[in-house]
C-alpha cells in the first residue's frame, strides 16, 4: 500500500472524538487559569503571597486552596492530555495507513505549536505560556510512542525523581549558603576583614532571601501602564528565562514526565472513562490522600516560618509528590464525575472547552492581557478578585464554545494549526445535512 502524502491526510471530524478526554480537557483548560491569573494580574507573587501581604482574610484563603489543589496540578492533567494526544493522532494517523507521513504530520504540528508559544508569549504578553514547553518536549515523545507501558511508567517515574534528586540538592546547597552567610555575618559586625569569599556569600544569601520593596513593586506596576513595546522590554527577561532556563531546570522534569505517563495512562483506557468505577474511586482517595497530605505539609512548613526563603526552599523537596497524587486523585474524581452523567449541560459545555483547548487558552491571554494591561488594572486587584475575573472568563467559554462549535468544526486557532499542519486549508465551517 502506498504511504499517503501529508495534503492526502486529514484530521478525523466530530463522530471520532472520544468524549471523555474532551470533557477533562476542557476542565483542565479552564483550572489552569486558576493558577496563571495570578502571575496575570499581580507582580511577584505567584507563590508568595506575603510579597504583597497577601497573608490573611480572603488573599490567604484563595492561595492557601490554590497550593492544597490546584498548584501545578491542572497543568499537570493538561500535559497527561497532551501526551495522550500524541498516541491519538499517531495511531489514527498509521491505521489511516500514513506510513512515514505520520512522523510529517506531526513533527509540523509540534513546530507549530512551538511557533504559537512564542506568540502567546512575545505578542499576546503572557510570559508564564506553556505552549513553547509542550512544543520543546514534544520533539522527544514521537519515538517513545510504540513503547510498552511499564517502559513509559518507567521514564516518567525517572524524570520525576531527577526532578525531586535537584530540588533536594538546591535545598541543601542554600541550607549551606545560609550557614556560610551567618559565620561571615558574625566576622562582619566583629569588624573582620572579610575574605572574597565570605562576601559572595553574604552578597548571594541577600539576594536570595530579600524580597522585592514596595518601590520596586510599584516600579513593576507602573511599567505595565507604558505603551506596548515598553511593556515587551518589560517582559522580555522573564519571557528569556522561560524558553531557556526553566526549560530544561523545572519543565523536563515536570512537563516531559507526565507526558510519558499521559501516553501510558492512554493506552491503560484510563483516560477514556473505560475502567470500572472501583478503579476510579481508588485512584481519587489515594491521590488526595497522599498528595493532601504532602501539600497540607508544605503550606503549614512554609507559613509556619513566616514565608522564611529557606523553608519555601525545604517545602520544594517534596512538591514533585504532592503534586503527581494530587493530579491522580483529580483524574479519578473526575472520571467520576463524567461517567456519572452529572450535569450534562455542564459535561457538555465543557467538552466543547475541550475541543477548543488551544483557542480558549489564547484567548486566556489575550483577555487578560486588555483587562490588566489594556485597562490598567495590573496590580490593582486583591487576590481573591482575580477570581472575579477567573469565573467571568470560565462563564463566556462555556457559553461561546458550544455555540462556536455549532457552526464550525474547529476553534479558530485549531482551525489554522490544523490547516499549517496538514498543508491544506482545512474545512471550517459545520456543513449541514
Amino acid at each position: 500500500m502506498e504511504p499517503l502524502t501529508t495534503n492526502e491526510l486529514k484530521p478525523r471530524f466530530n463522530q471520532s472524538r472520544i468524549n471523555a478526554l474532551d470533557v477533562i480537557r476542557g476542565i483542565a483548560l479552564l483550572g489552569i487559569l486558576l493558577m496563571n491569573i495570578n502571575g496575570m494580574g499581580l507582580p511577584y507573587s505567584y507563590s508568595d503571597p506575603s510579597v504583597l501581604g497577601h497573608t490573611e482574610g480572603l488573599n490567604y484563603t484563595v492561595w492557601f486552596a490554590n497550593e492544597l489543589f490546584f498548584e501545578g496540578t491542572m497543568r499537570g492533567l493538561f500535559t497527561i492530555l497532551f501526551g495522550a494526544g500524541v498516541i491519538l493522532l499517531t495511531s489514527r494517523l498509521i491505521d489511516k495507513g500514513a506510513g512515514i507521513s505520520t512522523a510529517d504530520v506531526y513533527y509540523r504540528r509540534i513546530v507549530w505549536l512551538l511557533l504559537f508559544g512564542l506568540v502567546n508569549s512575545w505578542l499576546f504578553l503572557w510570559d508564564g505560556d506553556i505552549l513553547y514547553a509542550y512544543g520543546l518536549f514534544g520533539f522527544f515523545l514521537f519515538p517513545f510512542r510504540n513503547l510498552r507501558v511499564k517502559n513509559l511508567l518507567i521514564i516518567t517515574a525517572v524524570l520525576i525523581c531527577i526532578g525531586i534528586a535537584w530540588d533536594i540538592s538546591d535545598y541543601h546547597k542554600n541550607k549551606d549558603l545560609k550557614t556560610d552567610y551567618e559565620k561571615a555575618m558574625v566576622l562582619k559586625e566583629s569588624g573582620a576583614t572579610l575574605d572574597k569569599k565570605a562576601e559572595e556569600d553574604i552578597g548571594q544569601w541577600e539576594k536570595l532571601s530579600t524580597k522585592k520593596t514596595p518601590e520596586e513593586i510599584q516600579e513593576y506596576i507602573d511599567g505595565m501602564k507604558g505603551n506596548y513595546l515598553s511593556i515587551i522590554k518589560q517582559k522580555a527577561s522573564k519571557i528569556q528565562m522561560m524558553q531557556t532556563w526553566v526549560q530544561y531546570r523545572y519543565f523536563v522534569w515536570d512537563i516531559l514526565s507526565f507526558m510519558f505517563l499521559g501516553m501510558a495512562f492512554y493506552k491503560l483506557r484510563v483516560l477514556h472513562g473505560e475502567r470500572s468505577v472501583k478503579f476510579y474511586v481508588i485512584l481519587a482517595l489515594i491521590g488526595y490522600v497522599v498528595g493532601l497530605s504532602v501539600n497540607y505539609y508544605e503550606v503549614t512548613l512554609i507559613t509556619g516560618s513566616n514565608y522564611d526563603t529557606l523553608h519555601v526552599q525545604q517545602a520544594k523537596q517534596t512538591y514533585h509528590v504532592g503534586r503527581l497524587f494530587i493530579t491522580l486523585g483529580h483524574i479519578g474524581f473526575f472520571m467520576l464525575f463524567i461517567k456519572s452523567g452529572a450535569i450534562g449541560f455542564l459535561q457538555r459545555g465543557l467538552a466543547a472547552v475541550g475541543r477548543m483547548a488551544l483557542s480558549n487558552y489564547l484567548m486566556h491571554s489575550i483577555i487578560t492581557s486588555i483587562v490588566f494591561v489594556g485597562f490598567g488594572m495590573f496590580g490593582q486587584l486583591e487576590r481573591y478578585e482575580l477570581y472575579y475575573v477567573v469565573f467571568s472568563i470560565w462563564i463566556f467559554q462555556l457559553i461561546t464554545s458550544p455555540i462556536w462549535l455549532k457552526y464550525f468544526q474547529f476553534g479558530p486557532f485549531e482551525w489554522l494549526w490544523r490547516s499549517l499542519t496538514y498543508g491544506k486549508k482545512q474545512p471550517f465551517k459545520v456543513t449541514k445535512n
